[in-house]
């Protein structure tokens, strides 16, 4: 049953990456440049002209695959996570140098923590330092790639510690516990505990993660919880909605509040606009490890299973399930 849950967890990320708003901006990397710069400036015509029909991602003249529903950064780095997790890390991700974002175009996608510790490994700073002299060691960069780490049993703070520190690198450990739970229990409670475990209570982590729960159980409901999580956890203040401190714990308390059903906490996390960009996949990957592969609707893993390559090239065409199965194999 773990291959199924383990399975169910890529699947389930896969398809949150897929439903937040991001995941067409992501995409849209493989259009040409001149697309996105069009978007750009039809968004300074709406604000200039105080006009409310705001632009979406678009083709025009090109192939409109890239901005079909889809899957895009989270689900392309735990990929990467799982075809490298056997390999020393500071060596995989010295591979990625030579790709990091801004040297060409076929250089790679990520978050400012994952682009800043590449450059950190070129100046021959190795980890932990990489991730703790970082502007964004507190993103969840690394809580995404610790789902791959979870449905081994790994633990993923060498990982962390490439790209994070503080925050980061405790929700990672906090990710990879909850879906090792999922993934060998199948209950979102179990998951919940174990993810706590790893979260002192005098951290932002650890005190928002508490606070989410508490605010989600009095609302009773994932989509009831909705408000009052978008209250308690979004201070609308920073430019940024990764921050590991309130993706992680608005993910566990979505999850708990669902029951562990993905086909309903999957939608609420989507509604948190603000953490969007990474909040669908954790809760996403959280409920598929608990439910399995048959609990992720077959339309979206036909849609949410085939990487772009957006943000990592060399992924473009590969099965996100096939990776899972192959990860999921060796450990049979």
């Amino acid at each position: 049953m773990s291959g199924d849950r383990i399975r169910g967890a890529f699947a389930g990320l896969a398809a949150g990456d897929a439903a937040g708003w991001p995941a067409t901006r992501h995409r849209s990397a493989r259009h040409a440049p001149w697309s996105r710069r069009l978007h750009r400036e039809l968004d300074a015509f709406a604000e200039e002209h105080r006009v409310t029909t705001l632009p979406v991602p678009f083709a025009l003249n090109q192939p409109v695959a890239p901005l079909r529903l889809g899957p895009s950064d989270d689900a392309e780095w735990l990929a990467w996570t799982a075809l490298t997790i056997g390999r020393p890390r500071e060596e995989a991700y010295g591979e990625l140098v030579p790709v990091r974002p801004g040297t060409g175009p076929e250089s790679i996608r990520a978050r400012i923590s994952v682009a800043t510790a590449l450059d950190n490994l070129a100046k021959g700073v190795a980890p932990p330092a990489s991730g703790h002299d970082n502007p964004h060691h507190f993103d969840d960069a690394a809580a995404v790639r610790a789902v791959a780490y979870g449905a081994v049993g790994r633990d993923p703070t060498p990982d962390a510690q490439v790209t994070n520190a503080g925050d980061g690198v405790l929700a990672a450990r906090a990710m990879a516990a909850a879906v090792t739970a999922a993934v060998a229990s199948g209950r979102v409670g179990a998951a919940v505990e174990a993810a706590l475990a790893e979260l002192p209570e005098d951290t932002a982590i650890g005190h928002n993660t508490r606070l989410a729960l508490a605010v989600a159980r009095k609302a009773g409901d994932a989509f009831a919880a909705v408000p009052a999580l978008d209250a308690a956890l979004v201070d609308h203040v920073y430019s940024y909605g990764v921050g590991a401190a309130q993706t992680v714990p608005a993910a566990l308390a979505l999850a708990e509040a669902a029951g562990g059903d993905l086909t309903r906490a999957v939608p609420a996390a989507a509604c948190l606009a603000a953490l969007a960009d990474s909040a669908p996949a954790l809760t996403g990957a959280l409920t598929g490890a608990c439910g399995g592969y048959e609990a992720v609707p077959e339309g979206w893993t036909a849609s949410s299973r085939t990487l772009t390559g957006c943000c990592l090239p060399d992924l473009a065409g590969r099965d996100l399930i096939e990776i899972a199965d192959t990860l999921s194999e060796g450990i049979a």
